[in-house]
């Protein structure tokens, strides 16, 4: 098979890899085209070397370019992988920084809430933008494959407003139902047969069979209690799912900033939270770990390029929907997966225009969604919760309307939980004015929100979190690696 498949974002150089390397592991796609773009040169430089030296360690026919003339890398593409993260990390610093001030505080940011608001406000223009280059220069029919968060923003404007074949693709119920398996005792996370629905990052497992045999919440509540390491990673989680009857996909630090019982106040995140690693509830943690990954890979870079050099190991293919997806479709090898879509009546009791994440299979006819599906009560009223957000936020996004986009924030329920309307307000003001620069769409409104900031009485702390941990240094990092090198 002879096809291109262009990736939008590639400077993600460890993420790239792994999807170039899984989409190898099909026989049949040793024949095909890799155009990779960025906005960083110096990022696409670094990810072209190592995926050269891919297929050349393996011998293959296939072909690399990489560009930052976005619409040269699209021009005739059968499928678009999006990675990207608008504004990069100094942006990203931001969603975590101001709202802090007005008492804020997240673990990640890039899903809801104020940072994941935000995110899409800079994200949304871009994915049209990407939207267009498709519609004019792909392949007729082209799919795109949408990684970026925020996912369900991004994918609704994508389907609703950009008008292009879009499908969004997370690996949370993947890893959600790995954990299951492990606590339940199977010796495969293959003998858990389960189906998850719900939203992104909000996904419930509402059915479990192990080996066939049903599993209930009792016995799952009892099995997480009872996991050495899970019982004192996963409190809150365990809590929601000792509530619900459900456990979520989501890790415990994402999972808290969605909801607005446990991040409300610095005594209350400090008991939910466990600080062994940063998804379990840190403040801010993501941005840290992506400041210290960046660090590492741009200082170990060598170590990268030479590790290119093994062959490709086809039992290594991981679980990344991606690969999965363009084999069903090219070969008929029917996949089932789990997809972000226009719900449509997927789930009965979420909205129709929402993006849902949910059951599906793919063969050549495409995408086929399990339909039919009814979330548990409390699991669909939380979901609601944030359908509404991300609904104002990307009609916002879309309008630039500054007064809208405050109401989505307000909404939230995690801000909802901490801030008054008038602080809200002032947030909004203070991170449209510092991310004007990837704000297109608010252009009009800055004047007025720094008119508004330098005439405001509402007060703000300097506060760094009830949780926040020093970015480490590659000398740290270094020990740390080596440390768990010896013990392991």
């Amino acid at each position: 098979m002879s096809f291109k498949i262009a990736i939008i974002g590639a400077g993600s150089v460890g993420f790239t890899k792994k999807l170039f390397t899984d989409i190898l592991c099909v026989p049949e796609f040793k024949d095909i085209e890799f155009a990779l773009t960025d906005v960083s040169e110096h990022n696409l430089g670094m990810i072209k070397a190592i995926l050269d030296r891919i297929v050349e360690a393996n011998g293959l026919p296939t072909k690399v370019t990489a560009t930052t003339n976005r619409r040269a890398a699209l021009e005739g593409a059968r499928y678009i992988i999006s990675c990207v993260r608008v504004g990069g990390l100094e942006a990203y610093a931001d969603d975590i920084r101001i709202p802090l001030k007005y008492g804020i505080d997240q673990c990640v940011g890039d899903t809801i809430c104020a940072g994941g608001i935000l995110y899409g406000q800079r994200n949304i223009p871009v994915i049209l933008d990407f939207c267009r280059d498709i519609r004019e220069l792909a392949e007729t029919g082209a799919k795109f494959l949408n990684y970026a968060n925020p996912m369900a923003m991004n994918t609704w404007a994508a389907i609703e407003y950009g008008k292009v074949d879009t499908v969004g693709l997370c690996h949370g119920v993947q890893h959600g139902a790995e954990q299951i398996a492990e606590v339940l005792g199977a010796t495969s996370p293959k003998e858990l047969d389960y189906v998850c629905s719900g939203i992104n990052h909000q996904t419930w497992f509402i059915e479990l069979r192990l080996n066939g045999r049903p599993i209930g919440k009792d016995e799952l509540v009892a099995a997480f209690e009872a996991h050495p390491v899970y019982s004192s990673q996963e409190k809150l989680r365990i809590d929601v799912l000792k509530r619900f009857g459900v456990y979520s996909t989501e890790s415990n630090g994402h999972l808290s900033e969605y909801l607005p019982w446990y991040r409300k106040r610095p005594d209350e995140i400090t008991r939910w939270i466990d600080m062994s690693d940063w998804i379990h509830g840190e403040t801010g943690g993501y941005l840290r770990y992506s400041t210290e990954t960046r660090n590492w890979f741009e200082t170990e870079y060598p170590q990268f390029l030479e590790a290119a050099s093994k062959p490709i190991d086809a039992a290594r293919r991981s679980n990344e929907h991606a690969s999965h997806i363009l084999e069903a479709l090219e070969t008929n090898r029917v996949y089932r997966g789990h997809f972000n879509v226009k719900n449509n009546g997927v789930i009965t009791n979420l909205p129709q225009d929402a993006i849902i994440e949910s059951p599906g299979f793919v063969d050549r006819f495409g995408i086929n969604m399990a339909a039919g599906i009814t979330l548990p009560e409390a699991c669909a009223a939380t979901c609601m919760a944030s359908i509404n957000v991300q609904r104002m936020s990307v009609h916002a996004a879309i309008a630039g309307d500054i007064e809208l986009l405050k109401l989505a924030v307000l909404h939230d329920p995690l801000v909802g939980a901490v801030s008054t309307p008038e602080e809200v307000w002032q947030m909004v003001d203070e991170m449209v004015v510092a991310q004007a620069a990837w704000l297109p769409q608010y252009a009009h409104a800055v004047p007025a929100a720094k008119e508004r900031l330098s005439k405001s009485k509402v007060k703000t702390r300097d506060w760094a979190g009830a949780a926040r941990r020093s970015v480490r240094s590659i000398e740290e990092l270094r020990a740390e690696k080596a440390a768990l090198k010896q013990a392991g």
